[in-house]
């Protein structure tokens, strides 16, 4: 699964790297340690303009009485999207692009009580572009006032060899190949869109032991992808 990652590059080079056409004024602050139910950005097909917007994290079905099962639809797998009730309009209709600078797993350790955090990006640095859905819910909020709210999920998919070492799932990650395709609204054909939901090549995958104050969501700053000295353990 992909329960926490990292989105802290600016709204404006994510625009420039994946040829958005259009972007949000509503702006997010750089999170090192973004949670579930959080706003993300996204890109997205709308019409005929990629979009870059914040949507909340955790997808909201349409069909749904409330919000709060969106609590629970975070991740989306792979091998049951396009048949899944939740899932599979967005599926069929609503893809999205999930930029991320790396994300964390963890790994339980030998003899000790508490699992180990990594984190894992790319070697070269660039964003993973994250395989995802998106949907739009209208109800109520709280107050009992009419709401509208564009909510998101991240694909994942079985783990390649190197994100084996650390759990035996991942994030779906689509190539810059896929990317129009995918984001394609007009693109209805499930079983060929399937194809683009494996793994992403193991090269792409690298990471280092962090600081288990990222299983606090309350902190968010850049220490938290700093590699943890582990020379004296």
């Amino acid at each position: 699964m992909c329960g926490r990652f990292v989105a802290a590059s600016p709204p404006a080079e994510i625009a420039a790297y994946f040829d958005v056409d259009q972007v949000s004024d509503a702006t997010l602050d750089p999170n090192y340690n973004v949670a579930p139910t959080r706003d993300v950005y996204v890109v997205y097909a709308d019409g005929g303009t990629r979009r870059l917007d914040p949507l909340r994290w955790g997808l909201i079905p349409s069909w749904a009485k409330d919000m709060a099962i969106g609590n629970r639809m975070i991740n989306a797998r792979a091998e049951t999207v396009a048949s899944k009730p939740a899932f599979k309009s967005s599926f069929a209709r609503r893809r999205c692009i999930i930029p991320a600078d790396g994300f964390y797993e963890w790994r339980q350790i030998a003899g000790q009580k508490r699992k180990q955090p990594y984190f894992i990006h790319r070697p070269d640095g660039e964003p993973y572009a994250f395989g995802g859905l998106w949907a739009e819910w209208r109800g109520t909020d709280a107050a009992g006032e009419p709401v509208t709210v564009r909510s998101t999920t991240i694909i994942t998919c079985a783990a390649n060899s190197r994100m084996a070492e650390l759990h035996d799932r991942m994030p779906v990650i689509l190539p810059a190949a896929a990317w129009d395709e995918w984001l394609d609204p007009e693109d209805h054909d499930v079983d060929r869109l399937g194809r683009f939901l494996v793994p992403a090549p193991p090269e792409l995958i690298e990471f280092h032991p962090v600081s288990t104050d990222v299983n606090n969501v309350r902190n968010g700053g850049a220490q938290l992808i700093e590699a943890l000295d582990t020379s004296s353990s």
